[in-house]
């Protein structure tokens, strides 16, 4: 390369090799859907819909579609009457649990010190 080439663009991906884990796990519903099923279990719609409150039917839908796609959930159709649906956490998606622990524990000791971070940052930015 000479003084004069820019330097090739990196793959993000490269760069960071966990960034397709942030985009498939922790897009804004996929971590409560998830934590949910973790937690308690195989679940119908209607069920997940409740624990998590303010998402809408639409998106619910198109999470556990998704999630569904990416192996981290399995859909179980019953064919009676009505039909019933049940949604579960798969095996790769178990395999997140400790991830979560860890990301629950950090959470329960830090996010105080961010809160007051940003309060500091606040203060300081009002002056």
């Amino acid at each position: 390369m000479t003084a004069t080439q820019a330097p090739a663009p990196i793959d993000p991906e490269q760069a960071c090799p966990i960034a397709p884990v942030v985009d498939i796990v922790f897009s804004r519903w996929t971590t409560p859907i998830l934590w949910s099923l973790n937690e308690y279990g195989r679940q119908r719609f209607v069920e997940l819909e409740r624990r998590i409150s303010t998402i809408t039917p639409k998106v619910l839908t198109q999470r556990l579609r998704q999630l569904e796609r990416d192996g981290l959930i399995v859909r179980t159709y019953h064919p009676e009457i009505p039909p019933r649906v049940e949604y579960e956490i798969s095996d790769l998606g178990r395999s997140l649990a400790p991830l979560f622990a860890h990301l629950a524990q950090w959470a329960a000791t830090n996010l105080d010190k961010v809160e007051q971070a940003r309060q500091d940052h606040d203060s300081k930015s009002a002056r």
